[in-house]
């Protein structure tokens, strides 16, 4: 039987990558919802069998700049109230955070390139123990305390709450297990004069990319088949 999954996408090139092909294997519609456009259609929200809340360059916490993320923090409310699915990614998951009463704020550094986390024995029993060993990437600056209803799966060595999982239905990750080698080089041209300024030359940002990657592609593809798996069951 096809279900949905809705996706809130903040940029045309941070994508599902390759969540996309293990949604399709799962037997997912996926409907790319604009999270710039909103108000969004309450209806559709609630109706949807999974929602997932990609990454961007907004901070969760620029709500006044960003208006349409008070939106997003109201259905992402309503969905895991009502114990819906959701999964969030980067900003997915500080959104995630902040809907539930956590607190969204700017990190002391950014944190770039793959890392192995450190995972909580929650973690090791949860599907993000297809990670453990791995390097995972990550790509970003900025984080949330860990809210009242969340359980943490895993740290790095720069923050704290590198994954949570909300009962069996939400699963947040702050670093991105989505991308592929063609989403690294298109970010990586959008984030060249970050990653000079924090000392990191390309040559070793590709060496990382290279040594790293492929390892990853196989990490998230069975922790996200698995969490599905996981939905698939719930509703049995």
């Amino acid at each position: 039987m096809t279900k949905t999954a809705l996706v809130l996408q903040h940029h045309n090139h941070i994508t599902l990558g390759n969540l996309e092909p293990v949604l399709r294997e799962h037997n997912y519609e996926i409907k790319i919802v604009d999270a710039t456009s909103a108000p969004f259609d309450e209806h559709e929200f609630e109706s949807a069998d999974l929602l997932i809340v990609l990454g961007g360059h907004e901070g969760a916490y620029e709500t006044d700049t960003h208006p349409y993320l008070k939106d997003e923090l109201a259905v992402i409310r309503k969905r895991i109230d009502a114990k819906q699915p959701t999964f969030g990614v980067c900003l997915g998951a500080q959104l995630m955070a902040g809907a539930m009463g956590g607190e969204n704020y700017k990190g002391e550094k950014p944190d770039l390139g793959y890392q192995q986390l450190q995972l909580t024995q929650a973690g090791r029993e949860s599907v993000i123990r297809h990670a453990e060993g791995v390097g995972m990437l990550e790509w970003h600056g900025d984080h949330f305390t860990l809210p009242e209803g969340a359980t943490v799966l895993a740290s790095s060595s720069a923050y704290p709450n590198e994954a949570f999982a909300i009962g069996d239905f939400g699963l947040a990750v702050q670093f991105h297990p989505e991308v592929t080698d063609e989403m690294h080089a298109q970010w990586s041209e959008d984030t060249d004069g970050l990653l000079a300024k924090e000392g990191i030359s390309r040559q070793e940002w590709e060496r990382q990319r290279e040594l790293h990657n492929d390892a990853m592609q196989v990490a998230s593809n069975r922790m996200f088949s698995e969490w599905l798996d996981g939905l698939k069951a719930r509703t049995h």
